[in-house]
């Protein structure tokens, strides 16, 4: 037994639980969304289900698995969204954007009816610990850079192997920004998200509905976050 496993006993609970015939459903991104939508591919009614992706990767990954797409109108009609996290804080807030995806999965997630993420034991932390991606129109990218070390951030542009920097689906780049420590995740995702030129930021505070918490020996647990 593994983590592999426990991914994969996850995702068939999940996809059995919170999917239904004729949703709208949307699929965040990353390894975990992934085995997700290889479970849903087994639906006898997947032809029924439109999925709003989140990145050109799940797309490509649901492309493979044969779900249909429903097109952005969609959005305010998302029944449930299937998501990873790279941290999860002891308040139940998330870091996300890893990836890259941060803004296509903030809008999944505050705009869906219920949310359930996925993640290994090791995402889970009594406060953050790792960087919060920052995701910054390239205009600002020199004056967000310098507000965020105003605020104690230490940002550092992301890049791609060889120095390029990494660039969104939405064509913006990204900031990851370390802080000491975060006393108030709410209040510091509001004054990230205020500095004109950020597109959206990493910190994810809307508890989801149902978290599924991946353990090394092939199991997992059911946790159902209080305020949601």
């Amino acid at each position: 037994m593994s983590l592999q496993d426990a991914i994969s006993k996850l995702a068939r609970e999940a996809v059995a639980k919170f999917v239904e015939p004729g949703q709208v459903v949307g699929l965040g991104s990353g390894s975990t969304a992934a085995v997700i939508v290889r479970e849903m591919a087994s639906l006898t009614f997947k032809d029924s289900l439109l999925c709003i992706p989140t990145s050109l990767q799940i797309k490509a990954e649901a492309e493979k698995s044969g779900l249909r797409f429903g097109d952005e109108g969609k959005i305010p009609d998302i029944d449930v969204v299937f998501d990873g996290a790279d941290q999860i804080d002891s308040d139940y807030y998330m870091i996300k954007g890893g990836g890259g995806a941060l803004l296509r999965e903030k809008i999944l997630i505050t705009s869906a009816k219920a949310v359930v993420i996925g993640a290994d034991s090791t995402k889970f932390v009594k406060s953050f610990s790792r960087c919060v991606p920052v995701e910054v129109h390239p205009l600002a990218r020199v004056s967000v850079a310098r507000k965020l070390a105003s605020m104690g951030g230490k940002p550092a542009l992301r890049t791609l192997d060889k120095g390029y920097p990494f660039i969104t689906e939405n064509g913006n780049v990204i900031l990851d920004t370390t802080f000491a420590s975060i006393p108030d995740v709410r209040v510091m995702e509001v004054e990230l998200k205020c500095i004109a030129g950020v597109m959206e930021v990493g910190l994810f505070t809307r508890r989801a509905d149902v978290i599924y918490k991946a353990k090394t020996d092939g199991t997992f647990e059911t946790i159902k976050p209080s305020g949601t």
